[in-house]
């Protein structure tokens, strides 16, 4: 997930911010991160593509959202105010 916060806050912005400044946020953000992609979130993801009919990359984000017990995913590229895999879709530039 933080490498969908780092691509979206540094090129698909109005206002990028600065690789740099977006490298210091994911190494803080990082300290939080308590699980890690194993064969089972890879497996989650291949079963969320195929039941949602989205792109594995987006179901990648989705399992490990799932797995760490997320209730929401900020995310443009997914519609908003669906729910896939028990995680509420919210576009954080236009809400749910």
């Amino acid at each position: 997930m933080l490498q969908e916060f780092y691509v979206n806050v540094t090129r698909k912005i109005a206002a990028p911010v600065a690789a740099s400044a977006a490298r210091e946020v994911v190494r803080d953000y990082a300290a939080w991160i308590e699980s890690s992609v194993t064969a089972a979130t890879i497996v989650r993801a291949s079963e969320i593509s195929e039941v949602w009919r989205i792109s594995f990359w987006d179901a990648m984000i989705l399992a490990a959202a799932e797995q760490i017990g997320a209730e929401q995913l900020l995310t443009e590229d997914l519609n908003a105010g669906e729910k896939i895999a028990g995680v509420e879709i919210v576009n954080p530039f236009f809400g749910a």
